[in-house]
């Protein structure tokens, strides 16, 4: 039971770290549409050649 515990909190924690991360590197919720907007444009741009 407490290894399962410690995996859990593990889990949490490193879900907590990625968000984090990925929201900090964008700012704003502003900044995330765009990234995904361009990221999106850019496969659709490899997709058509």
């Amino acid at each position: 039971m407490l290894l399962i515990q410690k995996q859990f909190r593990f889990l949490v924690l490193a879900i907590f770290a990625v968000s984090a991360l990925s929201l900090t590197a964008c700012e704003t919720m502003e900044g995330a549409g765009k990234d995904i907007e361009k990221a999106g444009e850019a496969i659709q741009d490899e997709a058509d050649d």
